[in-house]
């Protein structure tokens, strides 16, 4: 038998040896947590790589982590390769190195770590789903469901969108509505069937964006769902439970009372409040399917002087690792 098969049959074993409820724990039982910084926005009219992802390491969220009981490996950051670097286009760019971070992701996964992102922006949204789709014991993609919480549906196509941001279109990406390209390139093999999405929490959709997603089965939670943590949440986790492999949980901060994200340029009224949130987080973390979380799109630098919205996000991440303590 070759070392390759050796290795294969190794990891099925492992694989079929360890309980959903034991996922993302060492052997002491302490919850592992593998972050990941992904500074690749795909932007044309910001800086191609943004500062968020370290403004969010560098506040103590390994301390964080060690005091919630957790432990966490070496932090990587996303980097394109030299040659990948000189290849034209933001949106290409952003494709090569969404590829990468679904690597970390799939390592993550196969090592037993929790994956939390901490993403420039959305359209890191097909990097993370291709990262766990490709993260099984065997070659087969595995199913994904996405909980997407944003105060935007971000599931525009070029042919509906009214800003022709790249930012409103990763859901669509995702779900092989437009821009397959930029999907395949970003290492999401096969897009998500619609009825694997949930959206939490939107407030803010175009018209033409509603009347594309009136017409697919992508299901909804209310902020109201959201704060008052209802059987809504739990009959979605649920639902995606019985029909996916693993659900990814992705938050763009816009989402959150613009109160704690002040500096973001996107925000809308009537937003959860980051407790509330995390709280939910908590809950949602209890699914045994719940793989991976995303923050996206966190203000940094002088946009967050007082660092209210770092400690929003922590807040959520602080709730999505009390929720796998909690299996």
């Amino acid at each position: 038998m070759s070392q390759r098969a050796l290795a294969i049959v190794a990891f099925l074993f492992l694989f079929a040896a360890t309980s959903p409820a034991q996922r993302y724990r060492d052997a002491s039982g302490n919850v592992q947590v593998g972050l990941v910084k992904m500074p690749y926005s795909g932007a044309r009219n910001v800086p191609e790589l943004s500062g968020g992802p370290d403004y969010l390491e560098a506040g103590g969220l390994v301390a964080l982590l060690e005091e919630l009981g957790a432990v966490s490996k070496p932090i990587p950051t996303v980097k394109l390769d030299p040659e990948e670097e000189s290849d034209y286009g933001e949106w290409h760019r952003l494709g090569l190195a969404n590829a990468h971070l679904g690597d970390y992701v799939a390592d993550n996964e196969r090592e037993g770590y929790l994956t939390v992102g901490l993403l420039s922006n959305c359209s890191s949204l097909s990097g993370v789903l291709g990262g766990l789709q490709r993260s099984g014991p065997t070659r087969r993609p595995l199913k994904i469901g996405l909980v997407f919480i944003d105060a935007h549906g971000d599931i525009n196509t070029p042919e509906t969108t009214l800003s022709g941001m790249l930012g409103g279109m990763p859901v669509a990406v995702a779900a092989g509505l437009c821009l397959r390209n930029l999907r395949e390139t970003s290492g999401l093999e096969v897009a998500l069937p619609t009825k694997y999405i949930v959206m939490g929490a939107l407030r803010d959709v175009d018209p033409l964006e509603q009347e594309l997603m009136d017409r697919t089965q992508v299901e909804h939670i209310s902020v109201d769902d959201i704060r008052e943590r209802s059987e809504s949440i739990h009959a979605q986790m649920e639902r995606l439970s019985r029909l996916v492999d693993k659900i990814y949980i992705h938050i763009d901060m816009d989402v959150l009372d613009p109160q704690e994200v002040a500096g973001h340029p996107l925000t809308v009224p009537n937003g959860p409040t980051s407790m509330e949130l995390g709280a939910t987080l908590r809950e949602m973390f209890r699914y045994e399917k719940a793989a991976a979380l995303g923050i996206a799109s966190t203000p940094w630098g002088e946009r967050d002087e007082a660092g209210l919205s770092r400690q929003a996000a922590y807040n959520l991440i602080k709730g999505a690792v009390q929720g796998v303590q909690e299996r």
